[in-house]
């Protein structure tokens, strides 16, 4: 285990911005350096308390996924070693938590799949009998299997901020109002992108589900994001099928009409649901025990996929 980073401070490049837990920075013209902390959020909120050895967990497990789904869509990997790209005395903040990635165009929204009923659209199906306006047949238990795995999409938040659920037509309006100045002379248009956006996160999710249920994990739902480069061509960026933007449930444990273990910071949120906290920053300090935890729901996440020890 690694001191914990909650927050990068390199000074050779520019700093374009921090998020919910990736500080981002600028190498040239053509790519980023992107560092990824031990900072955890719950609800949209940054929590005070870094999570010892998160980040190292979500790098290594994204770089798997990269590997093996790189056949269904091109990502944002350069295979620059980020040591090279800092001062010397800065190595120590990106060794095994950083990516020098391709400079693209975000999409404005959250591809989101889901395989199974829970969280946000386990309250949905309740209240509607649909998922983000995608009926269900009746009569589903919480963590019950869809038929098929469904896509989702939310827009895009800042950080302090709530995604919102958004229609697919609405996706496709935002990315032709975001992206048609920058695809001007493609061919392509934002609802276009939108479409293979969707097409690519089913596949992503159909794929990697299916593999982790090899290792005896449920993927319940995940999050993607994709981007753009000159020339319209989407690439997956951001992260992949990590504890931060997925449910992952031990399958041994599993069962209709319960909220399942999780293997992913569900746990947290579990925690902070037993709080009298508004879901607004600041955020509660968690316990060292819940910390801990975590931490070891991150470790056994990437090994029991993976099937290695984290290096």
């Amino acid at each position: 285990m690694t001191s914990p980073l909650f927050e990068s401070t390199i000074k050779s490049l520019p700093l374009l911005g921090r998020g919910k837990v990736r500080d981002i920075y600028a190498v040239d013209a053509d790519k980023l350096l992107i560092v990824t902390s031990d900072r955890l959020s719950a609800f949209d909120v940054i929590l005070p308390n870094p999570i010892p050895d998160k980040g190292r967990v979500l790098i290594a497990m994204a770089n798997f996924w990269f590997d093996k789904l790189g056949h269904i869509v091109p990502n944002q990997l350069t295979g620059i070693d980020p040591e090279t790209v800092v001062a010397a005395d800065e190595r120590d903040q990106v060794r095994g938590r950083a990516l020098v990635v391709k400079r693209l165009k975000p999409l404005p929204i959250e591809a989101v799949v889901r395989g199974y009923v829970i969280g946000g659209g386990w309250k949905d199906y309740q209240e509607t009998g649909a998922i983000c306006g995608i009926p269900l047949p009746a009569g589903l238990k919480q963590a019950a299997r869809l038929p098929t795995p469904i896509f989702t999409p939310s827009s895009k938040a800042e950080a302090g901020h709530h995604d919102e659920n958004i229609s697919f037509a609405q996706a496709q309006a935002n990315c032709d109002a975001q992206l048609k100045d920058m695809l001007a002379g493609t061919g392509k248009t934002g609802a276009g992108l939108a479409e293979e956006a969707r097409q690519a996160a089913l596949a992503l999710y159909t794929e990697a589900a299916g593999y982790a249920a090899g290792r005896g994990i449920i993927i319940a739902d995940t999050k993607f994001e994709f981007g753009i480069d000159a020339a319209g061509t989407l690439h997956l960026i951001d992260e992949a099928l990590t504890p931060d933007s997925s449910r992952f449930w031990p399958a041994d444990s599993y069962q209709e009409g319960i909220s399942p273990p999780s293997y992913d910071k569900q746990y947290v949120r579990d925690y902070l649901e037993t709080l009298d906290w508004n879901k607004q920053a600041p955020g509660p300090v968690l316990p060292a025990d819940v910390v801990e935890r975590t931490a070891d729901k991150y470790r056994e996440a990437y090994t029991r996929l993976t099937g290695q020890k984290l290096s």
